[in-house]
């Protein structure tokens, strides 16, 4: 389905318990619902004073999380006054149930917690000796992380970023287990509180490679298959403390989750079925996968190339909250459907020989056929885990996507 290149944006405003909105409608250029700061830009126009978005409050369109109509809560920084701003007023009953409370929200998805999380990252700047040279701009917010891009006095920009620790991996964990084999392969982090879901980046020049090229494959790759040999080969795995995806165990999880999809999706009896006779044939499918000789490692979660960042000499590899102990073709098979078929078919072959020289007797392609209904039988249940913490307004991005996978593992056949 085509993706709408915009969505149309209403926008309740509040300042320390008042409320000043709505604001709009109004139209934003990007369709994604995540992505805001348009969203802000247009709204502290409107209101006359700086603004951040707070949530996600409403959002109806064809595709769950893109275009369509949506509507935020945004914190005014300041008190909204004078003629050309909005004025107080009282919230009917539609709108204080819309903004009020609700279970399972995101820590930074209150005006408290936004504020609490920019003053963290203000603090901590101050302390390494790079204060704000500037306001926090908001670049992204919904149910998974929030990202905000903050000018620095003395250095680049650095980034804050907040996720939730009950279903996210502790990044600055995550990539100092990687750093420890490769520096340069991860991102710099200024500060980290993991209890809190809060880190802070340095920038990492260049772009994110959605279409990446020849080059960039041939130098993230490898590079990242050198880490994860390495710290299979290290004996840390079972001291990481990462969430456990390795093959049997996810086997296990899938069955949980198929026993629970009956009255939580809409997969009917023969797909739910298919899938249990799927899963218990899986068992077979893994004694092949661990003969092929690959080890189990620290695996990204999401290595999709829209996660790798490079200046045309080096790229690096961002965002960890998927981070797993777990199969390595589980990464290996990640990157097809972002790329075209031609670098796809460079990536197989740089990931095969990249395996290869760390592992000289496996059969790194054949675990990439192999793993398949195992990859989409992992997102099933990560994506379940999504749905499992966060809030109801924001279930639409992520509403159906397990049993989309499920589907997709028995589309792979034998």
């Amino acid at each position: 389905m085509q993706r709408a290149s915009e969505r149309t944006v209403m926008v309740h405003l509040t300042h320390e318990g008042e409320y000043f909105g709505p604001l709009g409608p109004f139209e934003v250029p990007l369709g994604w619902w995540s992505s805001v700061d348009g969203v802000v830009e247009r709204a502290a126009e409107l209101a006359g004073v700086p603004v951040l978005v707070v949530r996600l409050a409403e959002g109806v369109s064809e595709t769950g999380g893109h275009g369509g109509r949506v509507a935020y809560h945004a914190e005014a920084l300041r008190r909204p006054v004078g003629p050309a701003g909005p004025a107080a007023r009282p919230m009917d009953a539609g709108t204080a149930a819309l903004l009020g409370p609700a279970e399972r929200r995101a820590a930074w998805a209150t005006p408290e917690g936004l504020r609490a999380a920019l003053d963290w990252a203000a603090q901590e700047l101050a302390r390494i000796g790079r204060p704000a040279a500037g306001p926090a701009r908001q670049i992204r917010t919904w149910n998974l992380s929030g990202l905000f891009r903050i000018p620095t006095t003395g250095g680049p920009d650095a980034w804050l970023k907040t996720t939730t620790p009950a279903f996210n991996a502790r990044e600055s964990e995550v990539i100092a287990l990687l750093g420890g084999a490769d520096p340069t392969l991860v991102p710099p982090v200024l500060a980290a509180d993991p209890a809190g879901g809060r880190l802070l980046l340095d920038h990492v020049p260049g772009e994110d490679c959605w279409e990446p090229s020849a080059e960039a494959v041939a130098d993230v790759v490898p590079r990242l298959v050198a880490a994860q040999a390495a710290f299979a080969a290290d004996g840390r795995a079972a001291a990481a403390g990462l969430r456990d995806r390795t093959p049997r165990t996810l086997l296990a999880q899938a069955q949980a989750l198929l026993d629970r999809l009956p009255g939580e999706s809409d997969l009917t009896a023969e797909e739910l079925a298919a899938a249990r006779r799927l899963v218990g044939e899986l068992p077979a499918l893994l004694d092949e996968l661990a003969a092929c000789g690959l080890p189990e490692t620290l695996v990204h979660g999401d290595f999709h190339p829209g996660n790798w960042r490079s200046d045309g000499e080096r790229s690096v590899v961002v965002d960890y909250a998927d981070a797993c102990l777990g199969h390595p073709a589980l990464d290996g098979l990640r990157p097809r459907q972002y790329l075209a078929p031609e670098r796809w078919e460079q990536f197989v072959s740089v990931w095969e020989q990249a395996w290869r020289e760390h592992a000289p007797q496996a059969r790194p392609r054949r675990a990439l056929e192999l793993v398949e209904p195992l990859y989409h039988l992992s997102y099933a249940v990560r994506y379940q885990e999504f749905l499992d913490h966060i809030e109801t307004s924001e279930r639409p991005y992520h509403e159906g996507d397990p049993a989309a996978e499920i589907r997709a593992a028995l589309a792979c056949g034998r």
